[in-house]
């Protein structure tokens, strides 16, 4: 099997938890089983088995400071994802920053919808993991009441997950900002 990397960021603990349990309340819905709640900063594209992009990314976290994330109102990709959205400007700064460091092409690029394309977001459901459109449209509802006050929190790391088997990520480091 060939292993895939990426670099996501986590909200607190409490939030996880308050989230996973969210997504528990559809039985059907594996998406807990495939990784934990996560904002994706850099997808897979150009983190390979070798790990040399690890240094790139050390340095990327030594020169970049802690800053704040908010979590908003939940939206959709389509009809098939719904996903808590994301409001943070250095946020897209340092993901800017990791796909230019890694450099993976520019095809690569837009398969992962990074750099014109990212939307930070935090994934509650997908209909690949078990849900009609129909329980995403009742999940949204949901999210609104259930997972609010969405949390403001700072990031002071970045975590990169590690595939264990096929379509199942694990935390495998943390990386600390400068400062954090």
């Amino acid at each position: 099997m060939y292993v895939q990397y990426f670099i996501g960021i986590v909200p607190s603990k409490e939030y996880i938890r308050k989230v996973r349990e969210f997504r528990q309340q559809w039985s059907r819905h594996s998406i807990n089983e495939v990784v934990e709640p996560h904002i994706t900063l850099k997808a897979q594209g150009g983190l390979t088995e070798d790990r040399r992009w690890l240094k790139k990314v050390r340095e990327i976290c030594d020169d970049f400071e802690p800053f704040h994330l908010s979590l908003d109102q939940p939206r959709f990709f389509g009809d098939d994802i719904l996903y808590l959205s994301v409001k943070s400007q250095p946020l897209y700064l340092l993901h800017e920053r990791m796909v230019r460091e890694i450099s993976p092409t520019d095809e690569i690029i837009k398969s992962y919808f990074e750099l014109d394309d990212f939307v930070p977001h935090l994934t509650l459901g997908k209909t690949t993991y078990g849900l009609t459109k129909l329980e995403l449209q009742d999940m949204a509802k949901l999210a609104e009441n259930e997972l609010t006050p969405f949390p403001t929190f700072e990031v002071r790391f970045v975590r990169v997950y590690q595939e264990v088997e096929e379509n199942q990520y694990r935390k495998y480091m943390d990386i600390t900002l400068n400062g954090g």
